[in-house]
């Protein structure tokens, strides 16, 4: 497809192609998964801790730590995007930092923070959830499914 597109432009535009692609920053794709992984990585084995945490000073099952788990590691990452340091660690680790748990709360006080000076109610509260909404009602949309399903499944004696 992509070389269908280029046969179709000027020697100009051919030309400026080719010097666009000599002078491209080579990306370092393999350092940047190695370190998104470590970085995940580690900070699920903060999640384990803190489950573990709570399961043994807390009397929690492993079923019930994993609210407050997550609850504490929210609370964790919103509370280093405060100070600024959850975005350096972002910009070192990249998805690394941004696909697990953390990530959603990076994301919900990054907006908030980025808004204070419109206000509380307009500012913070109407922008809080910009980025964070749309997880926030595919994740909800998507229990409802999976329940909804499980429900007809289980009535028509599937489970």
């Amino acid at each position: 497809m992509a070389n269908k597109k280029r046969k179709n432009l000027t020697p100009t535009q051919q030309e400026y192609y080719q010097l666009q692609k000599e002078r491209e920053t080579k990306r370092p794709i393999f350092k940047n998964c190695l370190k998104a992984f470590l970085v995940g990585g580690f900070l699920c084995i903060i999640g384990q801790a803190i489950q573990l945490f709570y399961i043994y000073n807390f009397n929690f099952t492993e079923k019930t730590a994993g609210n407050p788990t997550v609850a504490t590691m929210v609370f964790i990452a919103m509370l280093l995007t405060g100070f600024g340091v959850y975005d350096r660690i972002a910009q070192f680790a990249g998805a690394g930092s941004a696909v697990p748990v953390t990530g959603f709360g990076n994301a919900v006080i990054s907006a908030a923070i980025e808004h204070r000076t419109e206000g509380f109610v307009l500012g913070v509260g109407g922008n809080m959830f910009k980025l964070a909404g749309s997880v926030i009602l595919f994740g909800t949309f998507s229990a409802f499914l999976v329940a909804l399903i499980k429900t007809i499944l289980k009535t028509w004696g599937g489970l």
